[in-house]
């Protein structure tokens, strides 16, 4: 059977409360009804005094005023033998509860009034009627400030508990969206190094065919070989978008300690590539250390992809606290490479080449300059701190 909603919940019970307080009332008199007239009168009194909080939430007022009067009209009239307030008293709880400074205050002086009425009223001049009268309705007046402070409690603790799942959703958010970044730009370094590569080796195997065979040869074995490379260090990088429960076996992030490998690979590829560290290398963060790696990666990439370049220059200089990384071609951008032409839908790239790097550079608060050189040339230089 389904539970009931929660206001008709406590629609039933007010129901039951007022029909019980109602017969209390009632049967406490009749013992003595031969004392009550008219008795019909006295039933009714009595019996307004507790019906009414069936409808105490809903109408906290109304019902406050009616059993009020109920009460008084019932002492005033002469009735012995007055059951013990309990009906107001839960109206005034009511009331304290659930209205506002106003009404509460309108409450305090009608009880007061009440009372007063009441101890007029004849057989009501013994000093115990206004004591047990003040504490009832004192308890009840400290019950509904209690009950009310409980409540805006609990509306404040939920108001926290859900701001404060609003910003771990935002933050979670944010963390995804880097993620996401992250992830972006370490495919497009190394699909765009590796494919750019691959597409130069071809475009020289093409060349070279089939006057020289065993120069196509060696560019095709240059495609394979940075095929595979490019198949590793993908393997790597999704490895990071597999489930949490899977067990991940990745080879370590790329570092600085292996930019040779990749000018290796820019040689091989037809563009002869200086090296040159300046000062005592350093440990780096990992991060600076792959963000380094990458940017050289990259703007050699876009010298193959971009420029008519016959040769460049990867500059590494180590100072206290921070690493500057420079890379320098000595030929124009939109040309082809050492005489050799570069398809067009190569030299149009992806658009995110320095955009990922701006992005890398900003990450680790580093700066960044990029430009051509007064030597016709360009340049991509990033400073970066060390830790």
């Amino acid at each position: 059977m389904a539970a009931l909603p929660q206001r008709q919940q406590e629609q039933v019970q007010d129901a039951v409360l007022a029909v019980a307080l109602a017969g209390v009332n009632v049967v406490s008199v009749l013992p003595y009804r031969g004392q009550l007239h008219p008795l019909w009168l006295a039933l009714m009194l009595l019996a307004a005094q507790g019906i009414p909080l069936a409808w105490r939430r809903r109408w906290p007022v109304p019902v406050l005023i009616i059993i009020a009067a109920a009460r008084v009209a019932y002492d005033q009239i002469g009735f012995g033998f007055a059951p013990l307030p309990l009906g107001a008293a839960i109206a005034v709880y009511t009331v304290v509860d659930r209205r506002g400074p106003v009404w509460r205050w309108l409450t305090a002086a009608g009880v007061v009034t009440g009372i007063a009425i009441s101890l007029s009223a004849p057989g009501h001049n013994e000093p115990y009627d206004a004591i047990y009268q003040v504490m009832i309705f004192a308890t009840a007046w400290a019950a509904g400030v209690l009950s009310r402070a409980k409540r805006a409690n609990l509306a404040a603790a939920e108001s926290r508990a859900e701001r404060a799942e609003a910003e771990l959703d935002r933050h979670a958010t944010r963390q995804a969206a880097a993620e996401r970044a992250r992830i972006a730009r370490e495919l497009h370094d190394v699909v765009a190094h590796h494919v750019s590569l691959m597409a130069v080796q071809a475009e020289a195997a093409t060349s070279l065919l089939p006057g020289k065979p065993e120069q196509a040869q060696r560019s095709v074995e240059i495609i394979g070989d940075t095929a595979r490379l490019a198949l590793t260090e993908l393997r790597r990088l999704l490895g990071v978008l597999r489930g949490p429960s899977e067990r991940l076996e990745t080879a370590p992030s790329v570092s600085l300690g292996e930019i040779g490998g990749v000018l290796d690979q820019v040689r091989g590829a037809g563009l002869p590539v200086e090296l040159e560290v300046v000062g005592t290398p350093g440990p780096l963060a990992p991060g600076v250390d792959l963000t380094a790696y990458r940017i050289v990666q990259e703007a050699l990439t876009n010298t193959i992809r971009h420029a008519r370049a016959s040769r460049a220059h990867v500059t590494l200089r180590y100072e206290p606290g921070y690493i500057t990384v420079s890379v320098t071609d000595s030929g124009p951008r939109l040309g082809g490479l050492n005489g050799r032409t570069v398809p067009r839908a190569l030299l149009a790239g992806s658009g995110l080449g320095l955009a990922g790097i701006a992005e890398r550079v900003a990450s680790c608060g580093g700066n960044l300059t990029v430009g051509p050189t007064p030597a016709g040339g360009f340049a991509v230089t990033a400073r970066l701190p060390a830790r």
